[in-house]
């Protein structure tokens, strides 16, 4: 786990992991969310609606950007204010998921961050772009 502090940032620094996302992964949030959708659930209703099999839960490729920021930029002493993204791809099970953060603003009278995010599968086609504000503990 990475433990950077608001002055350890600089414009342009970059981290990034890989994930595989997997049925399990899709269980656990159905257990957790209870969206039931069967775009999510059922392979033949989702290829009748022109996707390949069921699509991963947006939310759930999303929420890797929280160990983006908890763990790897800035890490230990990060505090999630915000997050705005945009899906431009479907994720499917079995999909290695590239999970990219640059720094993008730093606002030093509020200590906070904005870190720039993109996250590719396994053809380098991007499917969520957005971005994450930080603030910082103490």
């Amino acid at each position: 786990m990475n433990e950077y502090r608001f002055e350890d940032l600089k414009i342009g620094q970059k981290e990034y992991f890989s994930v595989t996302v997997t049925e399990e992964m899709m269980k656990q949030f159905l257990d957790l969310s209870g969206d039931s959708n069967p775009l999510h659930n059922d392979k033949d209703f989702a290829i009748s609606q022109g996707y390949q099999n069921k699509v991963v839960y947006g939310l759930l490729t999303t929420s890797f950007i929280s160990k983006l920021v908890g763990v790897y930029l800035p890490g230990k002493y990060c505090l999630l204010q915000g997050v705005d993204v945009k899906y431009s791809k479907p994720v499917y099970v079995g999909d290695i998921l590239i999970v990219k953060g640059v720094v993008d603003e730093l606002h030093e009278s509020v200590k906070r961050a904005v870190i720039k995010v993109t996250i590719q599968n396994q053809d380098e086609k991007k499917v969520v772009k957005g971005k994450a504000e930080i603030g910082f503990l103490k």
